[in-house]
């Protein structure tokens, strides 16, 4: 088979980039046809998916590159490219290993418009939460890779599973000793040290969040059943 760079040589000269030199990227199940996800590539993002083989977008949040799958091993392997009639948006046609959505469901689209239901706190906070635990979900797995001398979270890696269990321990125990007897400042701190330590030993399990918030899904899933049932 040829390779992506052999089978679209001009493709990179050919896709017309905004001024911020960004082209949205709709990716759609092969088999299926299902439309799995919309994302952002630049023109080198773009080339890593022609070399590679696998789905490489740009993040506008973290203004960096991102491989789909790279922390959750839900890589999504390209088996043909499209260009739409103006030359401003790509098709990629992928067969998916694993769920496209970070949520753990199969495509992002996947809510009905009655069931877009408001927060209490503004739509942009979760957002942010999101965009900061991928970023700290990279950053702990490429510390697991790489194990740099003097970083705490190689320090864990190397000291093995018992140590970070007893942390996340400790951690949940600090966690419920400042929510009765601490600050509200001082009890977000506990839980993002919590949080942080269960990212490490999600990963020191070969883990990833999209398995827990597949769990939770499920959960919500059973939840919503009952009540209708109810």
């Amino acid at each position: 088979m040829a390779s992506l760079l052999e089978s679209y040589p001009d493709l990179l000269d050919t896709v017309r980039f905004d001024a911020r030199g960004l082209v949205p990227a709709i990716v759609q199940d092969i088999r299926t046809r299902r439309v799995l996800m919309l994302a952002y590539m630049n023109r080198e993002s773009l080339q890593k998916t022609l070399e590679t083989g696998r789905c490489w977008f740009y993040s506008r949040s973290r203004q960096a590159l991102w491989e789909k799958g790279a922390t959750s091993g839900h890589y999504q392997r390209v088996r043909h490219i499209e260009l739409d009639c103006d030359g401003d948006t790509l098709l990629c046609l992928v067969e998916p290993e694993g769920p496209a959505c970070h949520t753990g469901s199969a495509s992002c689209f996947d809510r009905q418009p009655e069931d877009l239901r408001r927060d209490e706190q503004p739509a942009h906070h979760s957002a942010a939460l999101a965009a900061i635990l991928d970023d700290l979900v990279r950053i702990i797995h490429e510390r697991n890779l790489q194990r740099p001398e003097g970083s705490h979270t190689t320090r864990l890696f190397n000291a093995g599973m018992g140590k970070i269990a007893k942390k996340v321990g400790e951690e949940g125990v600090e966690v419920a000793l400042a929510s009765v007897s601490e600050s509200d400042e001082r009890l977000a701190e506990e839980v993002a040290d919590l949080i942080y330590y269960l990212l490490v030993l999600l990963e020191a399990r070969s883990l990833s969040l999209d398995a827990v918030a597949a769990v939770l899904q499920r959960r919500a899933l059973k939840r919503t059943q009952k009540e209708k049932r109810d």
